[in-house]
């Protein structure tokens, strides 16, 4: 996918995705190229992305080092191969959904 495929499919969206039928995690995609990724786990993380090549990559704040994936559509929605290490993740879209990600404040309940 070019990154205006990719905008347009998932702008204004949160995505769940599967690795081999069991939840790996969310991302929600926001206006100017921005995201917010989760686990699942409550914790979430800020992010930007860009194209680079025919890969999206993804620069999170705790991270110096982009995330570079490949995306294609699928039967059953969309799937997400992890560039940097192909033979590691390969990701399902399971659900996707216009509520945004509830995440949870820095060491809550604590």
């Amino acid at each position: 996918m070019t990154a205006d495929e990719f905008d347009a499919y998932t702008q204004n969206k949160t995505f769940y995705y599967g690795n081999q039928g069991k939840p790996y995690g969310a991302e929600e995609y926001l206006s100017d190229r921005r995201v917010i990724w989760t686990f699942l786990d409550g914790r979430c993380e800020n992010g930007t992305w860009y194209q680079e090549g025919k890969q999206i990559c993804f620069l999170y704040e705790s991270q110096s080092e982009p995330q570079c994936w490949s995306f294609r559509h699928s039967s059953n929605g969309l799937v997400a191969q992890f560039e940097n290490n192909p033979d590691e993740t390969e990701l399902h879209e399971v659900e996707t959904s216009h509520e945004p990600l509830i995440c949870l404040g820095p060491e809550v309940g604590v």
